[in-house]
Formats: structure tokens, sequence, C-alpha cells
């Protein structure tokens, strides 16, 4: 755990000041330990060459997890990141930083990020995190929820003739004639249409505990790929049932339900030929209050993580930001039901203690 550390010529007045003010970093330190998350990010920083400048030595694999957490947990820009490290007292004793020390800047908090990405490093952290919930009692067998949400990112001028080519796959002849054009070119993400707006982006696809809302199990795709597609990906053996609204409607889904043993509480589908009884209707309204909590992890993530919005381009680090925002979820979600415990929390840990 990060110590409490001085601020001006060693008065720690400051700091401390801060605690009875609900310093929430501060309660996410005394009930999250991110020791394995620190490890797991050491082995991928580790085993890379990471140059900080001539005689520098490395940072700390903890401070630099802390900081990029810190980065995610307010979807902060590399620069911006800088600034608050510079800036915000919590923010420094989050990161175990005294208000004269020196703070990474820009420059390495994108290197060590990039890092991270080229080796799917969100992911392996998220798996990691997921493993020690059982530890801590919150890994309980339970329904789940499958739902997803566009990830906008920034948009593209491109002429029509250049999207036409991008669509077949294809790079424009001069993009690769301006290699610093093309690095500034995202041709991984879509646009996608939903009610009246056009968005430009990708998608984050989320299996959802219908009781603890933890995120279990998530996939990235553009925002063009339909819902359900990644749907069979994630239901697996041992879901008991899945609740989702009617888009994951279909013969591949029923079939990878059948085949898992999972409960079908998908929602009914009207068609024009054949509309939906009152008995299907309600139906429908009994799975919606269940289904309908899978939007609270997207609503927390838009409301209290910065927004549910990419800077970067390219489908590897937007995989890489996507999974570190289900992390980052998962890393509150979890502070919130150590803290508040409710009852099935509190069940769940008295059966692990030793008899």
């Amino acid at each position: 755990m990060i110590q409490e550390q001085g601020t001006f010529f060693g008065n720690p007045n400051d700091l401390a000041a801060l605690s009875p003010k609900n310093d929430r970093l501060m309660q996410f330190n005394s009930v999250i330990d991110i020791a394995p998350l620190v490890a797991i990010a050491g082995q991928i920083w580790n085993g890379n060459t990471v140059n900080t400048g001539q005689g520098r030595p490395r940072w700390s694999n903890e401070v630099m997890l802390r900081v990029l957490l810190l980065k995610r947990f307010y979807n902060l820009s590399d620069e911006n990141t800088e600034y608050a490290l510079r800036d915000r007292l919590s923010f420094m004793r989050f990161c175990g930083l005294g208000i004269c020390d020196k703070v990474p800047d820009q420059k390495t908090i994108w290197l060590y990020n990039e890092l991270l990405a080229k080796s799917d490093g969100a992911r392996k952290l998220f798996d990691t995190f997921w493993e020690t919930l059982a530890e801590k009692g919150l890994k309980i067998k339970e329904g789940m929820m499958i739902d997803a949400t566009i990830v906008p990112v920034p948009v593209q001028r491109n002429t029509k003739e250049e999207n036409k080519m991008i669509k077949e796959g294809q790079t424009p002849p001069e993009w690769l004639a301006e290699p610093s054009k093309l690095s500034q070119k995202d041709v991984d993400a879509q646009w996608v249409k939903k009610g009246n707006e056009s968005f430009f982006g990708y998608k984050n696809h989320t299996k959802t505990g219908a009781i603890s809302k933890l995120v279990r199990d998530y996939r990235e795709t553009d925002a063009s790929v339909h819902d359900s597609q990644p749907a069979p990906e994630l239901i697996q053996t041992g879901d008991e049932r899945l609740h989702a609204d009617s888009a994951y409607v279909g013969p591949k889904i029923a079939g990878r339900l059948e085949e898992c043993g999972v409960e079908n509480q998908v929602h009914e589908k009207g068609t024009r030929r054949g509309k939906l009884t009152e008995e299907q209707k309600r139906s429908n309204r009994e799975k919606s209050k269940i289904r309908a909590r899978v939007e609270h992890p997207f609503a927390f993530m838009e409301n209290s993580l910065g927004g549910i919005y990419n800077r970067c381009i390219g489908r590897n680090r937007n995989a890489h930001q996507t999974g570190m925002m289900n992390l980052c979820y998962n890393l509150w979600r979890a502070f919130f039901l150590l803290t508040k415990k409710p009852a099935w929390v509190r069940h769940a840990q008295m059966e692990m203690q030793p008899v």
C-alpha cells in the first residue's frame, strides 16, 4: 500500500486535512489491494525497454499503474493527467508522491500505456482482478446480462472516395505517401446510426452479473457490428441464466445457450406477421426488471468515470482503453460492495470463514 507522505518542507498537514473530507481515492486505497495488478503490469514493463531518458531511473511499477488508473478513473488525456498529478494533492497521495517529487510527464505516461496496449495489458489486468474477487467472496454463481454500448472516438474527416476504400479494406494511396497523415487516421472505427443520431467509433460488449453487477467478460468491436454478434463468445457454461433484450433473439444465440445449459431469459421479439401476445408482453416486462440492471455499469462509466469516450485511434489502442474502462468500473464496483456489504456479500464472506 502507498504510504502517507509529507508535502511542503515535510509538513503532512495539507494531505492529512484531505482525509476527513471524504477523499474517495484514499478510501479506495484502504479497501482495494492493487498489488496483484502491479505484478502483472510489472511483468509487461520489465519485459520491455522503458527508456525515460538518459541517466534516469525507471519509474516504480506501482506508481505508473496508479497513474494509469487515475487517467482512466477520470478519463484524462496524457497531458491533463500530468497536469492533475502536479496540481492535485489527492492525486499525488494516491500515487505515493510528495509535492516536491517529480511526476511522470505526458510522454512517459503515453509510453507506459502504449506498452500495456501492445501486450493486451488491459485484458490481463481485468482477468487478474476478477480472480482476486474470489478471496473477497464477490465471485458468486449468478445469472448474466449481456448488452453493448457505443464508444465514440475522434471523427475522421475523409472524402467519400477515401471512406469507400477503407470499407473495402484498402488504404488510400495518398495516405501511404504521407506516413504522418496515415498515423492520424483511424481505419478500424466505423459509423453506426442509433435512432436519428450517427456515431463513429467502437462498441463495448459486456457480460455483467445480474446480482453483483460486476463485469464478468467483454468484447470490443467496431461500432457497425450488431450487438448480438459477439454474444456467443460471451456465453459460457455456468452462467445459469442469460438476460438480454430482443436484439439478442436468434437461432445462433439460442443454440449456444442450449449447448452451455444456460436458461434463456432473452426478451421475445414480435414481427409484422406475428405480434407479441399479452402473455409474452407480460413476460418481457418481468424479464426487464432484471435486464434493466445491465445499464447500471454503463451509467457509472458515463457519469463517474469521465464518460464513455476514447481519444485514441486504431483498434488495438481502443481495445486497450475499453478494457481499462471495464477494469476501473469493476474496481469501483468491488469497492462499493466491500464497503456497503449488501446481504449477499455478508453471506458469502461468512461462508468463507474457517470453522
